[in-house]
């Protein structure tokens, strides 16, 4: 028997496929929204990084970019 979601979810699979690109952007634009307001709040990548369950690396190369672009003042790694 198919649980509530499945039967909620179209048959067509060209819709189907379409509901993952839209669910992919909104996670997306989530994640951008949430990983500037860290960094405006003073997080380091590395809080970041663990937050999502990636690399520091990682999440500078995708979003570091971006965020200087809006002007955010991003932490240096102390050595």
């Amino acid at each position: 028997m198919a649980n509530v979601s499945e039967r909620a979810v179209s048959q067509d699979p060209a819709e189907q496929l379409a509901a993952v690109v839209a669910l992919r952007r909104l996670a997306d634009q989530m994640e951008d929204s949430a990983v500037e307001k860290a960094m405006r709040t003073g997080w380091s990548w590395l809080e970041v990084a663990e937050a999502l369950g990636v690399t520091r690396q990682a999440v500078h190369k995708k979003h570091a970019r971006r965020l200087i672009a809006a002007g955010v003042e991003l932490k240096r790694r102390m050595k």
